[in-house]
């Protein structure tokens, strides 16, 4: 099993100014946590997007580019970039540019995005949201498959012996659909053949085996059998287990309550927390040994073959940040090598 960090650039308002943290600062931090999780060994950094002051990473791409110079191992990846806003062709030309840019380590993870901002920003209207995806998901399949495309769609100009360039390094780019709990979410993606992104943040990972089989399922009754499965979700690693829960309810408390607050749900209390942060919940907080044994258990139900966290919700301090990449590089990692 692979082991990846994935961060969506959070930011916070800082109490001693009362306003948030510069994108200047967020990028430089992200920047420096890539480079350190290349170095501890780390197999995968995702970068989401997002248009939103507290989540200020508009344009993952050109971010990735910037790690690709500063990185040698590591996979480099969205996490997600929103299809039904873009332009699948733009989309695969950036990822095929970062590709080359990283010596082959591009990847693309597409989803619908769990925020609204996107859709009247980009002139596209929520309530197509799935239509449209799926059809852009079978354009971005066929670019992916073949040098010459033709597509005929409602959502984008038609296209007839269209060729792109560049293409990727290795002729194809590997691609995931971040993909809901729905079981019709994971059959679009199953019977296009594409690596399936599960993120479970309300519940235990583990719960969720029966989606993730049948996702599996769905793949092999489509004649794909070597389908990956990745799980995403909020993790912290420190030296001791209780500074671990403390740093990530300082993030985590700050960000689910705006996040509640816009959607009308009810502010998140310290009880959730615990609820989250201690057994089998979604949150995955401890000590090295803690971490890795979550983990190892997850995955001996689920067989997944990478488990990413995020680790930065609500801008956690860029000190505390890196003391996790690093704990998580070379303390928990090498405990899931024979996973």
């Amino acid at each position: 099993m692979q082991l990846g960090l994935y961060s969506f650039g959070d930011s916070s308002v800082d109490p001693l100014t009362g306003s948030y943290v510069s994108e200047s600062t967020i990028y430089k931090n992200l920047l420096e946590r890539i480079e350190l999780a290349d170095q501890v060994g780390l197999d995968y950094f995702g970068i989401g997007e997002h248009h939103r002051e507290d989540y200020p990473v508009s344009a993952p791409a050109v971010v990735l580019a910037a790690a690709a110079s500063r990185t040698r191992n590591i996979q480099l990846g969205s996490a997600v970039t929103v299809l039904p806003t873009e332009d699948p062709v733009r989309v695969f030309e950036q990822f095929s540019t970062l590709d080359h840019l990283s010596e082959g380590r591009a990847e693309l993870t597409v989803g619908t995005g769990i925020f609204r901002e996107p859709y009247p920003l980009f002139g596209y209207s929520v309530s197509e949201s799935q239509a449209n995806f799926t059809e852009k998901l079978e354009l971005l399949r066929g670019l992916n498959e073949s040098q010459e495309v033709d597509f005929q769609g409602e959502f984008r100009t038609s296209l007839t012996g269209t060729k792109l360039w560049p293409r990727p390094v290795n002729k194809k780019l590997n691609i995931w659909v971040a993909t809901g709990e729905t079981p019709e979410s994971s059959e679009r993606a199953a019977s296009l053949g594409f690596n399936a992104n599960y993120s479970f943040l309300h519940a235990a990972p583990a719960s969720k085996k029966h989606i993730v089989e049948h996702y599996r399922q769905i793949g092999r009754d489509h004649g794909h059998h070597n389908l990956k499965v990745a799980i995403a979700g909020r993790g912290f690693v420190a030296e001791k287990s209780g500074d671990a829960k403390a740093a990530i309810y300082r993030g985590w408390l700050p960000s689910v309550s705006k996040t509640n607050s816009e959607r009308g749900h009810g502010a998140p209390t310290r009880a959730l927390f615990e609820d989250h942060a201690n057994g089998d919940g979604p949150i995955i907080a401890g000590d090295p040994n803690e971490v890795a044994d979550r983990l190892a258990n997850i995955h001996a139900e689920l067989r997944h073959d990478r488990h990413m966290l995020q680790f930065d919700i609500g801008n956690i301090e860029h000190s505390l940040v890196m003391k996790s990449i690093e704990l998580l590089g070379t303390k928990v990692l090498p405990q899931l090598k024979n996973l």
